[in-house]
């Protein structure tokens, strides 16, 4: 029964994981789309807006730049670490988790 707990919250840790990042990447793209926006001449015609995709589909499509990818392996370290401190994760648990991230 302990594992399957263990596993059960290793899943629901590693989907939150996902969420979080997905959900950090659009903002970003938001904002920089906006700074673009701002930085572009009144005189140009407004873009129409295009519908928004399924955050899955479109984190999946977005480009991450280098500094970006670092930025979400640090947070996913930091997560991580956060779990094994709290006894969710093992110790060998914790290092697959990691060399997954660091890959």
């Amino acid at each position: 029964m302990p594992g399957l707990i263990r596993g059960v919250a290793r899943t629901a840790v590693i989907a939150g994981t996902a969420t979080a990042v997905s959900n950090r990447v659009s903002r970003r793209q938001q904002g920089r789309w906006a700074q673009q926006e701002a930085q572009q001449p009144d005189t140009q015609p407004q873009p129409q807006p295009q519908p928004q995709q399924p955050q899955a589909a479109a984190a999946s499509e977005t480009v991450l730049t280098p500094e970006d990818e670092m930025t979400s392996k640090i947070d996913k370290l930091k997560e991580l670490g956060e779990l094994k401190d709290q006894g969710i994760l093992t110790e060998e648990e914790f290092a697959a988790e990691k060399r997954k991230v660091l890959g």
